[in-house]
């Protein structure tokens, strides 16, 4: 994405959660130098060992291979490097990792257009990327400028996922209250309860990007507290609750990339 704040870390470390469920041999590689998220969304923070070739280990968490540069520099310190030193890092990330045989690297991007995407774009032929957007205007017109860079360099965008789709409200009052909200008449069952979709950051804003790219819309995730507590926890969701509707909503995105590679 090329906004911030969209939830792409959340959404890169569990649909990498799932593509190793599905018996893909996956690795995470965290490439936000200036705010690594992956040592909070995992629970890791040791540092990775090396190899007698001076290469580094990757750490293992849920059957993935996993780097961030959180875990050379503590997660604590601010990262203050031009634009040189940044991508010299990102090379690194491919060249000095023993990442092994695997069949997908999952490469969690931070925000924008610059160095370390213009890096990659340079060195590395990707099989894909994978757009992240809130349903909102202003989130939009960013992500826009991020997926128009990589349709630059050839790089295919193989879908796009719209984040904090919707708030799911529910609960049980008196079975005959008359309740309204945000303007919506809400219908209440026999017993007294009741569930409805409240967009708080309007909607569609998914849909519309993916028609403009011709690309297929993925997913759509609300906001759930669930997966901000499981995050926080440093357990993804697909793995603190594998049965819940957000985690089958992660598992069925990632099957729809896994077959997206057949076509690349």
């Amino acid at each position: 994405s090329g906004k911030g704040g969209v939830g792409k870390s959340t959404i890169a470390v569990n649909l990498a959660c799932a593509l190793a469920k599905n018996k893909l041999k996956t690795g995470i590689l965290d490439l936000d130098i200036y705010g690594p998220s992956l040592p909070i969304a995992l629970d890791l923070f040791e540092q990775p060992k090396m190899t007698q070739n001076k290469k580094l280990i990757p750490l293992n968490k849920y059957g993935m291979e996993v780097m961030s540069f959180g875990f050379i520099s503590g997660n604590k310190s601010p990262v203050i490097w031009r634009g040189p030193l940044v991508s010299r890092m990102t090379e690194q990330f491919f060249m000095d990792v023993e990442w092994g045989d695997l069949d997908i690297l999952i490469l969690d991007l931070p925000p924008g257009t610059g160095d370390i995407q213009l890096t990659l774009t340079q060195k590395i032929k990707m099989t894909g990327a994978i757009i992240v957007t809130t349903p909102q205007d202003i989130a939009l017109s960013d992500v826009r400028k991020g997926a128009d860079m990589f349709r630059k360099v050839n790089t295919p965008v193989l879908g796009v996922i719209e984040n904090m789709s919707g708030l799911f409200l529910q609960g049980k009052v008196n079975p005959d209250s008359n309740l309204s909200i945000e303007g919506q008449d809400v219908k209440i069952s026999d017993d007294g309860r009741f569930g409805i979709r409240v967009d708080l950051f309007k909607k569609g804003g998914g849909k519309i990007e993916s028609e403009r790219l011709k690309v297929p819309l993925l997913g759509e995730l609300p906001i759930s507290q669930d997966i901000m507590e499981a995050t926080d926890s440093g357990k993804p969701i697909i793995e603190h609750e594998p049965e819940s509707q957000i985690a089958l909503s992660f598992k069925e995105i990632a099957e729809k990339i896994a077959r997206s590679f057949k076509n690349v």
